[in-house]
């Protein structure tokens, strides 16, 4: 089994709602740390502390124009959560459809 630091876990680096709320705003357009931080009414730094947790976990792309750095949202990377979570949402499918028959079964 590999060591993962914390920092370059997908799933840590979501954990976070302010991350989760950034990585929305890239996904529609790459954003810069000083957009992110207005939007979200948080520091620049703090901003920058959380792409920077966001970049090592490989969920971020950047792209330098000047003097300005956008970022925006590498998905692949998300498809280890997209994975996990896929299972559960079988599991809860396949009990719901169960259900549903046992209730139509007792109407009749």
């Amino acid at each position: 089994m590999t060591y993962v630091a914390t920092h370059q876990d997908a799933f840590k680096a979501i954990a976070d709602p302010n991350r989760r709320k950034m990585l929305d705003m890239m996904l529609q357009d790459a954003c810069t740390v000083g957009a992110l931080a207005a939007a979200l009414a948080i520091s620049q730094p703090a901003a920058s502390q959380h792409m920077l947790v966001m970049r090592l976990a490989g969920l971020v792309d950047e792209r330098v124009e000047g003097r300005r750095t956008f970022y925006s949202v590498r998905a692949a990377q998300l498809r280890t959560v997209a994975d996990w979570i896929a299972k559960y949402e079988a599991f809860w499918t396949e009990k719901l459809d169960a259900l549903e028959t046992h209730l139509a079964r007792m109407k009749n």
